[in-house]
Protein backbone atom coordinates (compact mmCIF):
# COMPACT_ATOMS: atom_id res chain seq x y z
CA UNK A 1 0.00 0.00 0.00
CA UNK A 2 2.94 2.33 0.61
CA UNK A 3 4.20 1.54 -2.90
CA UNK A 4 0.73 2.02 -4.41
CA UNK A 5 0.41 5.38 -2.69
CA UNK A 6 3.73 6.62 -4.04
CA UNK A 7 3.03 5.62 -7.63
CA UNK A 8 -0.46 7.15 -7.56
CA UNK A 9 1.20 10.39 -6.51
CA UNK A 10 3.58 9.88 -9.43
CA UNK A 11 0.54 9.81 -11.74
CA UNK A 12 -0.13 13.45 -10.91
CA UNK A 13 3.43 14.73 -10.54
CA UNK A 14 5.12 14.33 -12.88
CA UNK A 15 2.81 12.06 -14.94
CA UNK A 16 -0.27 14.19 -15.49
CA UNK A 17 1.75 17.40 -15.57
CA UNK A 18 3.92 16.09 -18.44
CA UNK A 19 0.98 14.48 -20.24
CA UNK A 20 -0.85 17.81 -20.36
CA UNK A 21 2.25 19.96 -20.91
CA UNK A 22 3.13 18.24 -24.14
CA UNK A 23 -0.31 18.91 -25.58
CA UNK A 24 -0.31 22.66 -24.97
CA UNK A 25 1.45 25.37 -26.93
CA UNK A 26 4.99 26.26 -25.89
CA UNK A 27 3.95 29.68 -24.54
CA UNK A 28 1.65 28.01 -21.97
CA UNK A 29 3.61 24.92 -20.96
CA UNK A 30 4.87 26.25 -17.61
CA UNK A 31 1.42 27.48 -16.65
CA UNK A 32 0.05 24.01 -17.37
CA UNK A 33 2.58 22.16 -15.20
CA UNK A 34 2.25 24.82 -12.49
CA UNK A 35 -1.51 24.25 -12.37
CA UNK A 36 -1.09 20.51 -11.80
CA UNK A 37 1.80 20.83 -9.33
CA UNK A 38 0.10 23.58 -7.31
CA UNK A 39 -3.14 21.58 -7.34
CA UNK A 40 -1.39 18.66 -5.63
CA UNK A 41 -0.03 21.02 -2.99
CA UNK A 42 -3.25 22.84 -2.17
CA UNK A 43 -5.45 19.76 -2.35
CA UNK A 44 -3.21 17.70 -0.06
CA UNK A 45 -3.59 20.35 2.63
CA UNK A 46 -7.34 20.62 1.94
CA UNK A 47 -7.68 16.84 2.41
CA UNK A 48 -5.89 17.02 5.75
CA UNK A 49 -7.99 19.94 7.02
CA UNK A 50 -11.51 18.89 5.99
CA UNK A 51 -11.65 16.73 2.84
CA UNK A 52 -11.02 13.40 4.56
CA UNK A 53 -13.66 14.18 7.16
CA UNK A 54 -16.35 14.90 4.54
CA UNK A 55 -15.43 11.81 2.53
CA UNK A 56 -14.92 9.26 5.31
CA UNK A 57 -16.30 10.82 8.48
CA UNK A 58 -19.58 9.98 10.20
CA UNK A 59 -22.32 12.18 8.77
CA UNK A 60 -24.93 11.16 11.32
CA UNK A 61 -28.42 11.77 9.93
CA UNK A 62 -26.86 12.90 6.63
CA UNK A 63 -24.46 9.98 6.34
CA UNK A 64 -26.14 8.72 3.17
CA UNK A 65 -24.92 11.87 1.42
CA UNK A 66 -21.79 13.15 3.18
CA UNK A 67 -19.50 12.55 6.11
CA UNK A 68 -19.37 14.74 9.17
CA UNK A 69 -16.76 17.00 10.70
CA UNK A 70 -15.50 14.51 13.26
CA UNK A 71 -12.14 14.08 11.51
CA UNK A 72 -11.26 17.76 10.96
CA UNK A 73 -7.50 18.40 10.80
CA UNK A 74 -7.10 14.63 11.37
CA UNK A 75 -7.36 15.43 15.07
CA UNK A 76 -8.74 11.95 15.79
CA UNK A 77 -5.72 10.14 14.34
CA UNK A 78 -3.40 8.09 16.52
CA UNK A 79 -0.30 6.19 15.47
CA UNK A 80 -1.89 2.78 16.00
CA UNK A 81 -5.30 3.61 14.42
CA UNK A 82 -6.32 1.05 11.79
CA UNK A 83 -8.49 1.16 8.67
CA UNK A 84 -9.30 -2.45 7.95
CA UNK A 85 -5.97 -4.27 7.86
CA UNK A 86 -3.75 -1.23 7.19
CA UNK A 87 -2.88 1.80 9.34
CA UNK A 88 -5.43 4.58 8.99
CA UNK A 89 -2.59 7.03 8.35
CA UNK A 90 -1.70 4.99 5.25
CA UNK A 91 -5.33 4.83 4.11
CA UNK A 92 -5.55 8.62 4.53
CA UNK A 93 -2.50 9.36 2.40
CA UNK A 94 -3.51 6.78 -0.23
CA UNK A 95 -6.92 8.44 -0.58
CA UNK A 96 -5.21 11.85 -0.49
CA UNK A 97 -3.51 11.03 -3.79
CA UNK A 98 -6.93 10.32 -5.36
CA UNK A 99 -8.25 13.58 -3.91
CA UNK A 100 -5.32 15.45 -5.45
CA UNK A 101 -5.31 13.98 -8.94
CA UNK A 102 -9.06 14.07 -9.61
CA UNK A 103 -9.50 17.87 -9.58
CA UNK A 104 -6.10 18.19 -11.28
CA UNK A 105 -7.52 16.24 -14.22
CA UNK A 106 -9.94 19.13 -14.84
CA UNK A 107 -6.95 21.33 -15.68
CA UNK A 108 -6.83 19.68 -19.10
CA UNK A 109 -10.18 21.19 -20.03
CA UNK A 110 -9.32 24.80 -19.23
CA UNK A 111 -5.63 25.20 -20.10
CA UNK A 112 -4.37 28.26 -21.96
CA UNK A 113 -7.14 30.60 -20.82
CA UNK A 114 -8.06 30.34 -17.10
CA UNK A 115 -6.60 32.57 -14.37
CA UNK A 116 -4.19 30.69 -12.11
CA UNK A 117 -5.68 32.17 -8.92
CA UNK A 118 -9.26 31.39 -9.98
CA UNK A 119 -8.32 27.82 -10.84
CA UNK A 120 -6.85 27.14 -7.40
CA UNK A 121 -9.92 28.52 -5.64
CA UNK A 122 -12.18 26.53 -7.97
CA UNK A 123 -10.28 23.30 -7.30
CA UNK A 124 -10.59 23.67 -3.53
CA UNK A 125 -14.33 24.42 -3.70
CA UNK A 126 -14.95 21.66 -6.24
CA UNK A 127 -13.03 19.07 -4.27
CA UNK A 128 -15.09 19.74 -1.14
CA UNK A 129 -18.50 20.24 -2.74
CA UNK A 130 -18.30 17.61 -5.50
CA UNK A 131 -15.48 15.11 -5.03
CA UNK A 132 -15.67 14.52 -1.27
CA UNK A 133 -19.46 13.88 -1.17
CA UNK A 134 -19.37 11.57 -4.22
CA UNK A 135 -16.42 9.73 -2.67
CA UNK A 136 -18.55 9.29 0.46
CA UNK A 137 -21.51 8.04 -1.60
CA UNK A 138 -19.38 5.27 -3.11
CA UNK A 139 -16.62 4.43 -0.61
CA UNK A 140 -17.62 6.09 2.66
CA UNK A 141 -20.85 4.25 3.35
CA UNK A 142 -23.14 6.56 1.36
CA UNK A 143 -26.27 5.78 -0.60
CA UNK A 144 -24.61 4.55 -3.81
CA UNK A 145 -22.66 1.86 -2.01
CA UNK A 146 -25.76 0.90 -0.04
CA UNK A 147 -27.68 0.60 -3.32
CA UNK A 148 -25.07 -1.75 -4.79
CA UNK A 149 -23.20 0.47 -7.26
CA UNK A 150 -19.86 -1.11 -8.16
CA UNK A 151 -16.84 1.19 -8.43
CA UNK A 152 -13.62 -0.52 -7.49
CA UNK A 153 -11.15 2.33 -8.00
CA UNK A 154 -12.98 5.45 -9.17
CA UNK A 155 -14.98 5.22 -12.40
CA UNK A 156 -17.64 7.50 -10.96
CA UNK A 157 -15.68 9.13 -8.15
CA UNK A 158 -12.65 10.11 -10.22
CA UNK A 159 -13.26 9.89 -13.96
CA UNK A 160 -16.93 10.67 -14.58
CA UNK A 161 -16.66 13.39 -11.95
CA UNK A 162 -13.62 15.08 -13.48
CA UNK A 163 -14.78 14.56 -17.06
CA UNK A 164 -18.19 16.14 -16.55
CA UNK A 165 -16.66 18.99 -14.55
CA UNK A 166 -14.14 19.56 -17.33
CA UNK A 167 -16.86 19.82 -19.96
CA UNK A 168 -18.89 22.25 -17.85
CA UNK A 169 -15.79 24.36 -17.19
CA UNK A 170 -14.89 24.47 -20.88
CA UNK A 171 -18.42 25.58 -21.80
CA UNK A 172 -18.53 28.28 -19.12
CA UNK A 173 -15.08 29.62 -20.04
CA UNK A 174 -15.65 29.53 -23.77
CA UNK A 175 -13.24 28.70 -26.57
CA UNK A 176 -9.61 29.68 -26.67
CA UNK A 177 -8.83 32.63 -28.91
CA UNK A 178 -8.09 31.28 -32.38
CA UNK A 179 -9.86 27.96 -31.83
CA UNK A 180 -10.82 26.58 -35.23
CA UNK A 181 -8.82 29.20 -37.15
CA UNK A 182 -5.28 29.08 -35.72
CA UNK A 183 -2.86 26.22 -35.20
CA UNK A 184 -3.29 25.06 -31.58
CA UNK A 185 -1.34 21.85 -32.09
CA UNK A 186 0.65 20.21 -29.25
CA UNK A 187 4.19 21.53 -28.97
CA UNK A 188 5.98 18.40 -27.70
CA UNK A 189 4.36 14.99 -27.91
CA UNK A 190 7.45 13.34 -26.42
CA UNK A 191 6.44 14.95 -23.10
CA UNK A 192 2.93 13.60 -23.60
CA UNK A 193 4.24 10.09 -24.24
CA UNK A 194 6.42 10.22 -21.12
CA UNK A 195 3.49 11.50 -19.08
CA UNK A 196 1.15 8.83 -20.43
CA UNK A 197 3.73 6.14 -19.62
CA UNK A 198 4.02 7.37 -16.04
CA UNK A 199 0.24 7.40 -15.77
CA UNK A 200 0.08 3.82 -17.06
CA UNK A 201 2.63 2.60 -14.51
CA UNK A 202 0.98 4.57 -11.70
CA UNK A 203 -2.40 3.12 -12.57
CA UNK A 204 -1.36 -0.17 -11.00
CA UNK A 205 -1.26 1.67 -7.69
CA UNK A 206 -4.60 3.25 -8.53
CA UNK A 207 -6.41 -0.01 -9.37
CA UNK A 208 -4.51 -2.80 -7.65
CA UNK A 209 -3.96 -0.56 -4.62
CA UNK A 210 -7.69 -0.13 -4.24
CA UNK A 211 -7.81 -3.70 -2.95
CA UNK A 212 -6.08 -2.22 0.14
CA UNK A 213 -4.08 -5.45 0.43
CA UNK A 214 -1.47 -7.57 -1.33
CA UNK A 215 -3.82 -10.39 -2.29
CA UNK A 216 -5.56 -12.18 -5.16
CA UNK A 217 -7.98 -9.28 -5.68
CA UNK A 218 -5.09 -6.85 -6.18
CA UNK A 219 -3.37 -9.30 -8.53
CA UNK A 220 -6.43 -9.74 -10.74
CA UNK A 221 -6.96 -5.98 -10.76
CA UNK A 222 -3.37 -5.53 -11.97
CA UNK A 223 -3.80 -8.10 -14.74
CA UNK A 224 -7.02 -6.66 -16.16
CA UNK A 225 -5.58 -3.15 -15.90
CA UNK A 226 -2.69 -4.05 -18.20
CA UNK A 227 -4.99 -5.81 -20.67
CA UNK A 228 -7.47 -2.92 -20.85
CA UNK A 229 -4.76 -0.30 -21.27
CA UNK A 230 -3.18 -2.16 -24.16
CA UNK A 231 -6.56 -2.85 -25.78
CA UNK A 232 -7.57 0.80 -25.47
CA UNK A 233 -4.35 2.02 -27.06
CA UNK A 234 -4.63 -0.43 -29.95
CA UNK A 235 -8.31 0.38 -30.53
CA UNK A 236 -7.76 4.14 -30.80
CA UNK A 237 -4.68 3.61 -32.99
CA UNK A 238 -6.50 1.29 -35.41
CA UNK A 239 -9.60 3.51 -35.53
CA UNK A 240 -7.42 6.52 -36.30
CA UNK A 241 -5.52 4.55 -38.93
CA UNK A 242 -8.79 3.60 -40.63
CA UNK A 243 -10.59 6.94 -40.47
CA UNK A 244 -7.70 9.42 -40.58
CA UNK A 245 -5.13 7.33 -42.50
CA UNK A 246 -2.33 7.82 -39.96
CA UNK A 247 -1.73 6.37 -36.45
CA UNK A 248 -0.50 9.15 -34.17
CA UNK A 249 1.43 9.25 -30.92
CA UNK A 250 -1.34 11.37 -29.41
CA UNK A 251 -3.90 8.78 -30.49
CA UNK A 252 -2.27 5.66 -29.11
CA UNK A 253 -1.41 7.35 -25.81
CA UNK A 254 -4.93 8.75 -25.46
CA UNK A 255 -6.40 5.33 -26.22
CA UNK A 256 -4.27 3.66 -23.55
CA UNK A 257 -5.44 6.23 -21.00
CA UNK A 258 -9.05 5.63 -22.10
CA UNK A 259 -8.59 1.89 -21.57
CA UNK A 260 -7.17 2.55 -18.11
CA UNK A 261 -10.10 4.81 -17.30
CA UNK A 262 -12.59 2.20 -18.49
CA UNK A 263 -11.16 -0.60 -16.35
CA UNK A 264 -10.93 1.54 -13.21
CA UNK A 265 -14.46 0.85 -11.88
CA UNK A 266 -14.29 -2.79 -12.99
CA UNK A 267 -10.78 -3.78 -11.93
CA UNK A 268 -11.76 -5.85 -8.88
CA UNK A 269 -14.89 -7.34 -10.42
CA UNK A 270 -14.04 -8.70 -13.89
CA UNK A 271 -11.88 -11.38 -15.48
CA UNK A 272 -9.30 -10.90 -18.27
CA UNK A 273 -11.89 -11.27 -21.05
CA UNK A 274 -13.97 -8.55 -19.43
CA UNK A 275 -10.85 -6.37 -19.22
CA UNK A 276 -10.22 -6.86 -22.94
CA UNK A 277 -13.72 -5.84 -24.01
CA UNK A 278 -13.84 -2.91 -21.60
CA UNK A 279 -10.54 -1.62 -22.98
CA UNK A 280 -11.82 -1.91 -26.56
CA UNK A 281 -15.15 -0.25 -25.72
CA UNK A 282 -13.60 2.62 -23.78
CA UNK A 283 -10.90 3.17 -26.40
CA UNK A 284 -13.34 3.44 -29.29
CA UNK A 285 -15.93 5.53 -27.41
CA UNK A 286 -13.25 7.98 -26.29
CA UNK A 287 -11.89 8.22 -29.84
CA UNK A 288 -15.37 8.91 -31.24
CA UNK A 289 -16.24 11.59 -28.68
CA UNK A 290 -12.83 13.27 -28.73
CA UNK A 291 -12.84 13.59 -32.51
CA UNK A 292 -16.24 13.30 -34.23
CA UNK A 293 -18.57 14.51 -31.47
CA UNK A 294 -16.27 17.29 -30.26
CA UNK A 295 -15.85 18.59 -33.81
CA UNK A 296 -19.58 18.42 -34.54
CA UNK A 297 -20.52 20.21 -31.30
CA UNK A 298 -17.76 22.81 -31.59
CA UNK A 299 -16.83 23.04 -27.91
CA UNK A 300 -13.21 23.68 -26.91
CA UNK A 301 -12.57 21.08 -24.22
CA UNK A 302 -8.85 21.55 -24.71
CA UNK A 303 -7.18 18.23 -23.88
CA UNK A 304 -10.23 15.93 -24.01
CA UNK A 305 -10.78 15.33 -20.32
CA UNK A 306 -14.46 14.72 -20.99
CA UNK A 307 -13.83 12.67 -24.11
CA UNK A 308 -11.33 10.36 -22.42
CA UNK A 309 -12.14 10.41 -18.71
CA UNK A 310 -15.85 11.25 -18.77
CA UNK A 311 -16.83 8.96 -21.64
CA UNK A 312 -14.30 6.27 -20.74
CA UNK A 313 -15.58 6.30 -17.16
CA UNK A 314 -19.22 6.02 -18.27
CA UNK A 315 -18.45 3.11 -20.62
CA UNK A 316 -16.40 1.37 -17.95
CA UNK A 317 -19.05 1.82 -15.27
CA UNK A 318 -21.80 0.40 -17.49
CA UNK A 319 -19.67 -2.52 -18.68
CA UNK A 320 -18.75 -3.32 -15.08
CA UNK A 321 -22.42 -4.26 -14.72
CA UNK A 322 -22.13 -6.44 -17.81
CA UNK A 323 -18.85 -8.28 -17.17
CA UNK A 324 -18.79 -8.52 -13.36
CA UNK A 325 -17.94 -12.08 -12.24
CA UNK A 326 -19.31 -13.24 -8.91
CA UNK A 327 -16.37 -15.55 -8.26
CA UNK A 328 -13.98 -12.58 -8.58
CA UNK A 329 -15.70 -9.61 -6.94
CA UNK A 330 -18.69 -11.16 -5.19
CA UNK A 331 -21.28 -9.66 -7.55
CA UNK A 332 -22.60 -11.17 -10.77
CA UNK A 333 -23.11 -9.07 -13.87
CA UNK A 334 -25.37 -9.27 -16.90
CA UNK A 335 -23.47 -12.16 -18.47
CA UNK A 336 -24.06 -14.23 -15.33
CA UNK A 337 -27.77 -13.42 -15.32
CA UNK A 338 -27.86 -10.33 -13.10
CA UNK A 339 -29.48 -7.85 -15.49
CA UNK A 340 -30.32 -5.49 -12.64
CA UNK A 341 -26.65 -4.67 -12.06
CA UNK A 342 -26.47 -2.75 -15.34
CA UNK A 343 -29.36 -0.53 -14.24
CA UNK A 344 -27.76 -0.04 -10.84
CA UNK A 345 -24.58 1.11 -12.58
CA UNK A 346 -26.52 3.54 -14.78
CA UNK A 347 -28.25 4.90 -11.69
CA UNK A 348 -24.86 5.58 -10.09
CA UNK A 349 -23.61 7.25 -13.27
CA UNK A 350 -26.66 9.54 -13.51
CA UNK A 351 -26.48 10.52 -9.84
CA UNK A 352 -22.82 11.48 -10.26
CA UNK A 353 -23.37 13.39 -13.52
CA UNK A 354 -26.32 15.40 -12.21
CA UNK A 355 -24.67 16.47 -8.96
CA UNK A 356 -21.31 17.15 -10.58
CA UNK A 357 -22.73 19.19 -13.47
CA UNK A 358 -25.01 21.33 -11.31
CA UNK A 359 -22.50 21.98 -8.54
CA UNK A 360 -19.63 22.66 -10.95
CA UNK A 361 -21.74 25.14 -12.91
CA UNK A 362 -22.77 27.03 -9.77
CA UNK A 363 -19.19 27.23 -8.46
CA UNK A 364 -17.91 28.55 -11.79
CA UNK A 365 -20.68 31.11 -12.19
CA UNK A 366 -20.07 32.47 -8.68
CA UNK A 367 -16.35 32.80 -9.41
CA UNK A 368 -16.98 34.29 -12.85
CA UNK A 369 -19.02 37.15 -11.44
CA UNK A 370 -16.83 37.77 -8.40
CA UNK A 371 -13.11 37.34 -9.11
CA UNK A 372 -13.36 36.38 -12.79
CA UNK A 373 -12.29 33.18 -14.54
CA UNK A 374 -10.47 34.10 -17.71
CA UNK A 375 -7.22 35.92 -18.36
CA UNK A 376 -7.39 39.16 -20.40
CA UNK A 377 -7.12 38.70 -24.17
CA UNK A 378 -3.62 40.22 -24.49
CA UNK A 379 -2.35 37.77 -21.86
CA UNK A 380 -3.90 34.85 -23.71
CA UNK A 381 -2.36 35.97 -27.00
CA UNK A 382 1.14 36.54 -25.64
CA UNK A 383 1.09 33.46 -23.39
CA UNK A 384 0.30 32.65 -19.79
CA UNK A 385 3.85 31.62 -18.87
CA UNK A 386 5.48 35.01 -19.10
CA UNK A 387 2.43 36.99 -17.93
CA UNK A 388 1.29 34.90 -14.97
CA UNK A 389 4.57 33.35 -13.83
CA UNK A 390 7.33 35.54 -15.27
CA UNK A 391 9.00 32.49 -16.80
CA UNK A 392 9.36 31.00 -20.26
CA UNK A 393 10.67 27.85 -21.91
CA UNK A 394 13.42 28.52 -24.47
Amino acid sequence: MLTSTVIVLMMAIPGLALFYAGMTRKKNVLNTVAMVFAAVCVLSVTWMIIGYSIAFGDGGALNAYMGGLDKLFLGHLTKDAMSGTIPESLFIVFQMTFFAITPALIVGSIVERMKFSSLLIFLVLWSLIVYAPVCHWVWGGGFLSEDGVLDFAGGTVVHINSGVAGLVAALVLGRRKGYGTENLAPHNLVLTLIGASLLWVGWFGFNAGSAAAANDSASMAALVTQIAAAAGGLTWMVAEWIFHRKPTVLGVTSGAIAGLVGITPAAGFVDPMGGLFIGIGAGFAAFFFSTTVKKAMGYDESLDVFGVHGIGGIVGAVLTGVFAVEAIGGTAGLLEGNVAQVWIQIYGILATIIWCALATFVILIVLKYTIGLRVPEPVEVEGLDVNLHGETVH
